[in-house]
């Protein structure tokens, strides 16, 4: 397996940031959003949250950023 964890389009280059302190928080009692393998493994049902705007806590994400996490789902969720 390919050492990915640079990937601009990665995990943590692209979508960990994407993921605010409050709402690590408000999840880590079911997974840690700061965490790849957690993320990875719960990504279709955070997709889902995403899209009906009930994730994060406070306000709904914008489309691209809904978007961005969907192409990194679909593109294997590179580290």
């Amino acid at each position: 397996m390919a050492d990915d964890t640079n990937d601009p389009t990665g995990f943590e280059a692209a979508i960990k940031p994407l993921f605010r302190e409050r709402d690590r928080r408000s999840m880590l009692n079911r997974f840690d959003l700061w965490s790849y393998d957690d993320v990875s493994l719960h990504a279709d049902r955070i997709l889902a949250r995403l899209r009906e705007g009930t994730m994060p806590c406070d306000s709904a994400w914008p489309s691209e950023r809904v978007d961005l996490f969907q192409q990194w789902n679909e593109n294997g969720k590179p580290q």
